[in-house]
């Protein structure tokens, strides 16, 4: 769904007749801080990017924040931006504007809407997880875009998502619904860092892939490193300890769908992210598996389909979910 904003008691100052309103937009997680400049059609017209110095005090990864927004600011399409959407690894706390990545240790209920806020001059400044963002910018302008109930899913070292619930992007009180990743789909099994158990990230994501490829006596090939994509790339040639790490995986990712879908029924599933670049070796059996799992009239219709919008999905859906929560003027996003 598509919706043109007008503007609200909330919105920023619509910008000069000469240009286009524009969202700061950006992406940060435990090896980049990704920003651009964001137009109403969802182009990136100015990029900017820093390594995250993940295992630095967290001032001096604000530092990189504040290089990335200074360097968009240098830009003369700054005077356009009307404001700033993050999409951060989390969990997140947009209800009072502090993050603690799980991969970031040096932040922890680290107050970086405050930060981001001085730093590009007191623009309104909208926060959300990243799993959310990326399911704004797919049914924005991806893979959901025209559903009006989906999840949107990453698969990769980790399993994020977030939730389209009646047309609109669902965040949450403090921007974290929709972490499909930590629903337990095995009662007694390994311990997850969250703390839970069996979660769907502890089996599902790329790590937990190849860990569990490795447990069973699968060995890399020659000069490989033991990763997901190594994996796959064994079970693509047949072997069958790869293909069964997969199937697991697959099955996990099912159960954890299945289980969301009975709660909020959903219409369509969007999954992206490294390990969902193995395609059929990964969406074959999880729609195998899903047929299994999500039997009730209200699920079983269901679509599941690849993630269209690749790297820029994060930048592109904080700008979304910015535009959702502020409704600034002339700036069209999902809604």
């Amino acid at each position: 769904m598509r919706t043109e904003y007008t503007a609200g008691p909330s919105a920023a100052p619509r910008p000069s007749a000469e240009t286009a309103p524009l969202i700061a937009a950006l992406d940060i997680g435990g090896t980049k801080i990704a920003g651009a400049l964001v137009d109403p059609d969802g182009q990136l017209l100015v990029r900017a990017l820093r390594p995250t110095p993940a295992r630095e005090d967290g001032a001096t990864v604000m530092r990189a924040v504040d290089e990335v927004i200074a360097e968009l600011r240098a830009a003369p399409q700054w005077p356009a931006a009307v404001a700033v959407g993050i999409g951060s690894a989390g969990p997140v706390d947009a209800s009072v504007g502090t993050v603690s990545p799980v991969n970031v240790p040096g932040w922890r209920d680290y107050p970086l809407v405050a930060g981001v806020t001085e730093a590009a001059g007191g623009l309104p400044v909208v926060l959300t997880g990243d799993g959310v963002a990326i399911a704004a910018a797919e049914h924005w302008l991806g893979a959901a875009r025209g559903h009006d109930n989906a999840v949107c899913m990453v698969v990769s070292t980790g399993v994020g998502g977030g939730l389209v619930l009646g047309g609109r992007v669902y965040p949450g009180p403090t921007g974290n619904a929709g972490h499909i990743g930590h629903i337990s789909v095995d009662l007694d099994g390994d311990p997850c860092p969250c703390g839970s158990r069996g979660c769907v990230e502890r089996i599902a994501s790329g790590p937990n892939i190849a860990r569990r490829a490795l447990e069973s006596g699968w060995s890399p090939p020659a000069g490989a490193e033991p990763t997901a994509a190594a994996v796959a790339d064994s079970a693509r040639a047949g072997d069958p300890v790869a293909l069964a790490s997969f199937d697991r995986a697959a099955q996990a990712l099912a159960a954890g769908i299945a289980a969301t879908a009975n709660l909020v029924e959903l219409g369509i599933v969007v999954i992206g992210g490294g390990v969902a670049g193995a395609g059929p070796l990964l969406f074959d059996p999880l729609r195998a598996h899903l047929a299994r799992y999500a039997t009730l009239s209200f699920t079983s219709g269901m679509k599941v389909v690849p993630a269209l919008l690749g790297t820029d999905a994060g930048l592109v859906g904080a700008a979304a979910a910015a535009a959702q929560a502020l409704r600034p003027a002339g700036f069209s996003s999902a809604g």
